[in-house]
């Protein structure tokens, strides 16, 4: 129990100490596109599509206070010419961590343009552009916070100390990204990779009216889909992500299976993840200066259910880091909703199913 408190402890201090951690990030990375990539905006085979993601993390240690992510977006395509498409979406999203109830929440729109350049209608390759912009908001509740000259002995004592002062507890500033993506389809065989930049501007997040700028973050991703037999395909998944100190690869696979034959519009996946991170310690006396070491952060077990327009998948993350003592190797899960709008289309574009 004792682990467990001063895990508790290191948890909430990580989410109300350092403006630089990482971004918000899902386990079903592959089920959030707007959020992974603006070139992936409008790429889809039907014409528009909603997605909806929830991630909840750190429950067995924080309880009501763990990390809770929300995350809604709406894209479509609209064709130009005869084989190319210009895409458009909006996505909100939420974070909220810890006793702090340190939070960000941000609204942006993305455009991205597909333009093809090879193949026929069923063999085809693509080449996606894409851009996003929008406004940011971060804040945390000053009276939950808890400041060391306020703990004497393990014990937590509020009227005793001296709080720091927070100049600026909730504050907004814009944000711009961009994105490239390669895809192609290869008679029942599809492929795809992409790269993004996030936070081209570097804004500052400092709550204390200091020059912190928010690191630009590098993400790397690829996968597709390879026909097994007429019933049975693997998808395989890969992301890098790469912000100031922090780095994160999680790959891994699923198996979509056809229900009933593939008649029926139904399947239903089962995968397999492992996520490597980096584990990131500040050096004393304030350098702003940090040590970095690889470590084994979780494996992630996912499924995925089909039906005509719908798809719905749940993921759980066992941790298996350092953090595992204090949270019994419970990490994370997340859920996540898809519906796409086909209509009568007299086209179609053949993407990757992600």
């Amino acid at each position: 129990m004792r682990i467990k408190h001063l895990l508790c402890t290191f948890v909430i201090a990580l989410s109300i100490g350092s403006v630089d951690a990482q971004d918000i990030h899902f386990s079903q990375f592959y089920q959030s596109p707007l959020n992974l990539n603006p070139a992936m905006t409008g790429v889809m085979n039907c014409s528009q599509r909603i997605v909806a993601n929830y991630r909840n993390q750190w429950a067995a240690v924080l309880g009501s206070n763990a990390y809770n992510t929300y995350s809604v977006s709406y894209d479509r395509k609209m064709a130009v010419g005869q084989t190319d498409y210009f895409g458009v979406g909006g996505t909100l999203w939420a974070d909220v961590a810890g006793a702090s109830r340190f939070g960000t929440r941000q609204a942006k729109l993305s455009f991205s343009f597909s333009k093809k350049i090879a193949g026929s209608r069923n063999n085809s390759h693509y080449i996606v552009a894409g851009a996003e912009g929008g406004m940011t908001q971060r804040r945390v509740s000053q009276g939950d916070l808890r400041w060391p000259s306020q703990v004497s002995g393990g014990v937590f004592d509020p009227s005793s100390g001296s709080p720091e002062i927070i100049q600026d507890n909730n504050f907004l500033y814009p944000d711009l990204s961009g994105g490239l993506m390669w895809f192609a389809t290869i008679d029942k065989n599809s492929f795809y990779a992409g790269a993004a930049m996030h936070h081209l501007n570097q804004p500052n997040v400092s709550f204390l009216g200091a020059q912190e700028s928010l690191f630009s973050r590098l993400t790397v991703h690829a996968g597709g889909e390879l026909a097994v037999t007429k019933k049975m395909s693997i998808l395989p998944n890969i992301i890098y992500l790469d912000q100031g100190p922090h780095m994160e690869i999680n790959a891994g696979s699923s198996v979509r299976l056809a229900i009933d034959g593939s008649r029926s519009n139904q399947f239903i996946q089962f995968g397999l993840w492992y996520r490597l991170g980096q584990q990131v310690e500040a050096v004393p006396g304030g350098t702003n200066q940090f040590t970095t070491s690889l470590h084994s952060d979780a494996i992630i077990l996912a499924t995925r259910f089909e039906t005509g327009n719908y798809g719905i998948g749940f993921s759980y993350d066992y941790n298996i880091s350092e953090l595992a003592t204090g949270s019994s190797a419970n990490g994370s899960f997340e859920l996540s909703v898809v519906y796409l709008f086909c209509g009568n289309e007299n086209r179609g574009v053949y993407c990757p199913t992600f």
